[in-house]
Order: C-alpha cells, then sequence, then structure tokens
C-alpha cells in the first residue's frame, strides 16, 4: 500500500483553494439535510478504493449517533455533488440513511477537482497510482505545467514526475501497484525498462517472489545488459560501457553512447513521453518557459 509520506506544503494550497469561501461567513452557513439520493460523488475524487471495514465501522457509529460533522456539496444541475465527505457519504448509505447533513457552497468547476485532489493528498493513504492519477488530472483538466503543480502543492518538479512515470507502466503492473502487491520503489525500478513484456514479466517475478527492491534493480539491469547484448552486437570499450552505465544510474532510462570515426560520436537518451523528457531536463538543470 502507499507508504507514509510527506505532504509538507499542501495545507497552503488548501488555503488558497478556499478563499473562493472568503466572502462567506461560515458561521452563518446553514446545515441542511438533503436526501442522499440528490448527491452524487465527486466526479475528481482520486481516491479508486475505499476501505470496506472502515466504512463499516462508520456506518456502526452513524446507525448509533448519526453524522457528526456535515458533508459539504456543491449543487449542480441534477442534484448535488460531493465536495468533502464521501466517506460519511458511503457510510451513511451502508447503515441505511435516507438523509445527511450538509453545507451547501458555491464552487467553481475547477475550485472543486482541485479540493478533491489536495484534500486526498493530506490524508496519505492514496496508493501510489492514486496519487498519480491525482497530479494528471490537475495538469490535464486544469492546463496546468507539471512546474505549476509542484508549486501549488509544495513538492519539488521531480517528485512529481516520478510519480507521473507510474501512469506509463503496463496495465497489469499497475494493477499490482494499486493493489499494494507492488512498491513504489520496486515500480520505479521497473520504468527504467522500455519493453512492456519484460516490464511484467519482472513485476509478477518481484511479487511471486517477494523480491526486494535491490534484488529487483538487479534483474532489471541484467535484463537491460541482455536487450543490448541482443540489438548491439558490436563491442564498446571498457570506457564507453562503463560511461553508459553511469549515464542509465543518473537518467533512470537507456542511454547508448554511439562512437564513430575520427572521434565524433552521438549521446542517444531515451524518454517515453514529454513528462519523461521534462524529468531528464531537470535532472540536467535546464527549464524551459
Amino acid at each position: 500500500m502507499a507508504s507514509s509520506k510527506n505532504k509538507k506544503g499542501l495545507g497552503k494550497g488548501i488555503d488558497a483553494i478556499f478563499s473562493e469561501f472568503e466572502a462567506i461567513d461560515e458561521n452563518s452557513e446553514t446545515v441542511v439535510d438533503l436526501d442522499l439520493d440528490q448527491i452524487r460523488p465527486n466526479p475528481y475524487q482520486p481516491r479508486k478504493t475505499f476501505d470496506e471495514h472502515a466504512l463499516n465501522e462508520l456506518a456502526k457509529s452513524i446507525d448509533q449517533n448519526g453524522v457528526f460533522q456535515p458533508i459539504i456539496v456543491r449543487e449542480s444541475v441534477n442534484g448535488y455533488e460531493i465536495i468533502a465527505g464521501e466517506r460519511r457519504f458511503r457510510a451513511s448509505k451502508i447503515a441505511k440513511k435516507t438523509t445527511i447533513p450538509a453545507i451547501v457552497r458555491p464552487l467553481s468547476e475547477s475550485g472543486m477537482m482541485e479540493i478533491a485532489v489536495l484534500e486526498n493528498l493530506q490524508r496519505e493513504d492514496l496508493t501510489p497510482l492514486e496519487e498519480a492519477d491525482a497530479y494528471q488530472t490537475l495538469i490535464s483538466k486544469l492546463n496546468l505545467t507539471q512546474e505549476q503543480v509542484s508549486k501549488r502543492l509544495g513538492k519539488s518538479r521531480p517528485y512529481i514526475a516520478n510519480y507521473l512515470r507510474l501512469l506509463n507502466l503496463p496495465d497489469s503492473t499497475k494493477q499490482l501497484v494499486q493493489s499494494g502487491a507492488l512498491s513504489m520503489g520496486q515500480a520505479r525500478t521497473l520504468l527504467s525498462l522500455k519493453d512492456q513484456d519484460q516490464i511484467e514479466k519482472l513485476a509478477q517475478k518481484a511479487v511471486d517472489e517477494d523480491l526486494t527492491v535491490r534484488q529487483l534493480e538487479q534483474l532489471a539491469t541484467d535484463s537491460k545488459k541482455d536487450t543490448k547484448k541482443k540489438k548491439a552486437p558490436k563491442t564498446k570499450s571498457p570506457f564507453v560501457k562503463a560511461t553508459e552505465d553511469r549515464l542509465v544510474e543518473k537518467f533512470d532510462t537507456q542511454v547508448a553512447v554511439k562512437t564513430g570515426r575520427n572521434g565524433h560520436g552521438k549521446l542517444e537518451i531515451d524518454f517515453t513521453n514529454t513528462d519523461d523528457l521534462n524529468r531528464i531536463l531537470d535532472i540536467l538543470g535546464i527549464k524551459i518557459d
């Protein structure tokens, strides 16, 4: 499952979003009882799975004591959409309640999306893949760059990029990450491979044999070496080989040093998409405005 991570900086992002409500006197807000049938979950909720045991425990509490803290919703075309409080909403349905106390607040589509992402990131129990999806949602739906997301969340750009790279994994490997069978460290190790079949094979091997990250790194390195031998039968000098190995470690991707006559040559650094290219540029200290 997702490990505990430092979320410092996210609180500032939440405050910035809730500045939309500065004109609202929270003490004067009215709590109303809304029909559960009128309420829909937040469409931008990054959390894909909810702990069934925890929900059932909360449902028992709600059945006996009611909902202490109102959920927050916004009015939509067909009823209401949840801004915060989906666990209380789900537990209330399990408890067979028909209504739930709620506060209705005006909120833009983009503001609703950002609050959903930030609130869940603060809870620290998203899986690595859910966290990656959350960052991608902000980028694609709000037309933000990785740099802008990193500033809003108080995270470094490489941190954001590393999570986004998880979205490049094969679907079967993503499922292993989502279930917690494969850790973030193991997934990052597999991303150094280009061949999707190799990734799937090693991912399943890591789960079946309970491999450590270090053991998986060795297997990945061996796999990359085997691939290089098949694709490049020409013998390279020890200097070129050592250079490539160091560059692979630095950039966490395939790197080829190709030499020709008269000392001329070229350096090839592989990347899978724009986000991966931005990650490499960050390592090189190159900023593109």
